[in-house]
């Protein structure tokens, strides 16, 4: 019933950055760790980075330095800041929040970084 709408895909550079975020569609109560995952043509879907609800982070060892996972918990938003872009970052992301009982899954953003 409740969305999660991702935004901030596009096509960049090598080098380039981007932002990512995620917004609920609606109002959302209970939720505690959301995150960003990604998935490439002919592979399996990646965990990118989670945050919870106290802030804490965590990443995958492949963009740790480059990219950033933040929160507004009033809006119940999250964001990815994307930094030195590669082109094996090339995938579709998804918005992920737990919720009481149930997950939540955005329907993705493509982003697509040349060389």
């Amino acid at each position: 019933q409740v969305q999660l709408v991702e935004s901030g895909g596009g096509l960049v550079q090598a080098g380039g950055s981007l932002r990512l975020s995620c917004a609920a569609s609606g109002i959302i109560f209970g939720i505690n760790a959301m995150g960003w995952y990604r998935q490439a043509p002919g592979k399996q879907r990646e965990l990118v980075a989670v945050i919870s609800s106290s802030g804490s982070t965590n990443y995958a060892d492949s963009v740790k330095g480059r990219f950033t996972i933040s929160r507004d918990n009033a809006k119940i938003t999250v964001y990815l800041q994307m930094n030195s872009l590669k082109p094996e970052d090339t995938a579709v992301y998804y918005c992920k929040a737990d919720g009481i009982g149930i997950d939540y899954w955005g329907e993705g953003t493509l982003v697509t970084v040349s060389s």
